[in-house]
């Protein structure tokens, strides 16, 4: 089993190198925001719910994501293995998907870390909410979301450092070059 955890501030590039991942490698992908904007698009209990802490610039509770990710994976059958995308995004989320997969006798195999200074990633997720009409992607929220990711996301390089899964993927240049760098950091599994 291939299970990737693609990392990165939010506008990194981590929904585009996914869709190329999971075209390369036969893998599937859950993507934690295509998860929450579905069930908020159907007005469930849980999009409700979520929706209020999205329009916070706040993080899902962890109990909350993972019982949404354990239905997701269990709903895949005879699958080579998923991209995480969006998750974990804090320690405890970490720990909590490494005792998920070990109930299921899986494992993480990689963390790739898509690496993208802080002003691009502002122009990327400007220009992303012009052209999708994206309601997060506005210039207050995207400050909240990056002070977010720097204080309870970022630490986890460290965590996965310490599990040996860590790779360092140049989020800069062109989608090709990058995707280049992350077949190249799979292929030394």
């Amino acid at each position: 089993m291939l299970n990737i955890v693609i990392f990165g501030a939010p506008g990194s590039g981590k929904g585009t190198q996914s869709e190329r991942i999971v075209e390369k490698y036969g893998i599937n992908h859950i993507s934690t925001g295509d998860v929450l904007r579905a069930e908020i698009k159907n007005g469930t209990e849980l999009g409700k719910t979520a929706k209020g802490y999205i329009d916070q610039g706040q993080l899902i509770p962890d109990s909350l994501m993972i019982d949404i990710l354990a239905g997701v994976l269990d709903s895949f059958k005879d699958s080579k293995g998923v991209i995480f995308d969006g998750f974990p995004r804090t320690i405890a989320q970490a720990g909590a998907l490494k005792q998920m997969l070990a109930e299921r006798g899986q494992e993480v195999s990689v963390m790739l870390d898509l690496d993208v200074p802080e002003d691009e990633l502002m122009t990327r997720l400007i220009k992303r909410g012009q052209e999708t009409g994206r309601t997060d992607d506005n210039e207050e929220t995207i400050k909240k979301r990056l002070v977010v990711y720097h204080s309870q996301t970022a630490p986890l390089i460290d965590w996965y450092k310490s599990e040996g899964k860590y790779q360092h993927i140049q989020g800069v240049g062109t989608m090709e070059g990058i995707f280049a760098d992350i077949v190249a950091a799979i292929e030394k599994l």
